[in-house]
């Protein structure tokens, strides 16, 4: 490959192109790679020369990368970037690209890393290659999440950072308890010192292994993900309204996430001393216990199990009276077990649930026609089945038709006395931080399935500081700018770059960092962090 000069007869035009050999047949022809353009004096036609050669060192780069020992060029990238001059006297037809970096991540993340104290959790004197390898294994988590050969191998080739796969191991060994509860009790202050908690939203879930083998942590139990024959643990989160975390636990697979004593060991441990717990559904026997204890909570109503004679009054929504706040819904209340019921009903909730049960009726009759047995196992289909004469399926009019008394109906049950109507239904709408939170630990963070047998290695520590470090952005970003998704932001993170250039002649190393995106200017600015777009040289 080579820069060609063509000229024009009869004309000054003269084209720049790059062109390479390929054989056709027994003939070498040339054919053309890049036009790179049409200069009309000699000036324009050194530039282009230039020009063309730096496409060609950064074309051939692309099919025979060179890579350099990069965790000082990494770290120097990203640090010298942010007080570079942005003076290049250098010729550009000997510079040659090296590498192109991530650096939008360790920028930004790396921050709100440091911001946390997350960075003080291993102390650097006794284990300062341990504290490197967790902060660039918690990088790579929010980059890429993937498993930590994964994670090693992601890190070398976008970030240029070089970490062994032992030194991972032995690092996630050195997370032992004390270390655990020092990352709950920085990331609990972090959340705290931005707003008090006055509400807690409380949750859990299942972590599947990919093994069915037991020990004092890996049971099996109830799984979430439809894995029961694999053992499991079970995950306890805690997050304020705005979705910060407070704290995390870790319980044995076979225990009840229902129970009460999961709530009270949290907040015992975490020194939440007054919190809301707001759940989708606990037991009629947890909510006596929570009641024992002193514990404030509102939990979703299992409205169809009531007594008969209260559900009479649930369904005449006509004698509801208009919720305070909102234009169309109605709410009505009523004193259950001690506790208060509080039900609203959504003119347009009811729409939406009409709506789905027809699109639910019409495919069982579509299935219905082509293989009725099929529909035996189905758990939702069963709602509007009967079996008549023969084991013969049909669609039961009765269940459709008492599934749309309950249309736009959704009831809580709570112990607040001191809080309205209101208050305790916005309580229970925020109950979407927690659920948004296990989406983005289950699927954005890939937190499962877990390969690991070792104990301080199923803590699941790096992915709780990892799930900070987005949640803490992705606030931080919503108050001061707008809010972002914390997929939106990574994306815009991931695509903050910079290409590092060579010299064949000096051997001096220099920064070209991409244009960055609009949101990834907002992302920065939210941070503090300068945002440079000028060439730089290492030094």
């Amino acid at each position: 490959m080579f820069v060609r000069i063509k000229t024009t007869p009869n004309s000054p035009r003269r084209s720049v192109q790059l062109v390479e050999g390929v054989r056709d047949g027994g003939k070498v022809r040339q054919r053309i790679v890049r036009h790179i353009g049409v200069a009309m004096d000699e000036d324009e036609l050194e530039r282009l020369r230039r020009l063309g050669e730096y496409v060609k060192a950064k074309l051939e780069d692309e099919h025979q990368p060179s890579l350099f020992a990069p965790d000082t060029i990494a770290d120097q990238v990203i640090r010298v970037g942010r007080q570079g001059d942005g003076k290049l006297p250098v010729d550009l037809k000997q510079l040659e690209e090296e590498q192109r970096l991530i650096t939008g991540i360790h920028e930004v993340y790396g921050e709100m890393y440091r911001q946390l104290g997350l960075d003080g959790l291993l102390p650097r004197s006794r284990y300062r290659a341990s504290h490197d390898a967790l902060f660039h294994v918690v990088m790579a988590r929010i980059a890429n999440p993937d498993s930590k050969r994964g994670s090693v191998r992601r890190l070398e080739e976008d970030f240029g950072v070089s970490l062994p796969l032992e030194k991972v191991y032995r690092m996630m060994d050195q997370l032992d308890a004390p270390v655990i509860n020092h990352l709950r009790r920085r990331v609990g202050e972090a959340s705290r010192s931005l707003l008090p908690v006055a509400v807690l939203f409380f949750d859990c879930t299942t972590l599947y292994f990919e093994t069915a083998v037991e020990d004092e942590l890996r049971q099996h139990g109830f799984s979430k993900d439809g894995k029961h024959r694999d053992s499991q643990v079970l995950l306890a989160l805690m997050v304020t309204r705005e979705g910060l975390p407070i704290s995390y636990e870790v319980f044995p697979g076979s225990t009840y996430e229902g129970h009460s004593l999961v709530l009270q060991d949290m907040q015992r441990r975490h020194q939440v001393e007054r919190a809301v717990c707001v759940r989708g559904m606990l037991s009629a026997a947890n909510l006596d216990a929570m009641d024992k204890i002193g514990g404030e909570y509102v939990v979703g109503a299992r409205l169809r199990n009531l007594p008969v004679a209260l559900q009479k009054q649930v369904l005449e929504t006509d004698a509801y009276v208009p919720l305070e706040g909102s234009e169309d819904r109605r709410v009505g209340e009523w004193e259950h077990k001690g506790r208060r019921l509080i039900v609203v009903f959504c003119p347009k909730r009811a729409r939406k649930d009409a709506y789905e049960r027809r699109h639910q009726v019409q495919r069982l009759l579509e299935r219905l026609k082509r293989n009725p047995k099929e529909l035996l196992s189905h758990h939702g289909a069963k709602r509007f089945i009967a079996v008549e004469g023969d084991a013969r399926l049909t669609v039961n009019p009765e269940k459709i038709a008492e599934a749309e008394r309950w249309d736009g109906l959704a009831g809580v049950v709570t112990n607040l006395r001191d809080a309205s109507t209101a208050e305790v239904m916005a309580h229970y709408h925020g109950l979407w931080q927690v659920e948004e939170s296990f989406r983005i630990t289950k699927h954005d963070l890939k937190v499962r399935p877990i390969w690991h047998w070792n104990e301080n290695r199923i803590r699941i520590a790096i992915a709780f500081m990892a799930f900070a470090c987005v949640r803490h952005l992705a606030y931080r970003v919503a108050i001061q700018k707008k809010r972002m998704s914390p997929e939106v932001i990574r994306s815009a993170l991931v695509h903050r770059q910079c290409s590092v250039l060579s010299c064949r002649q000096s051997g001096n190393r220099y920064v070209i960092p991409s244009k960055p995106t609009p949101v990834a200017e907002q992302i920065y600015a939210t941070m503090g962090l300068p945002l440079t777009i000028t060439p730089y040289q290492l030094v």
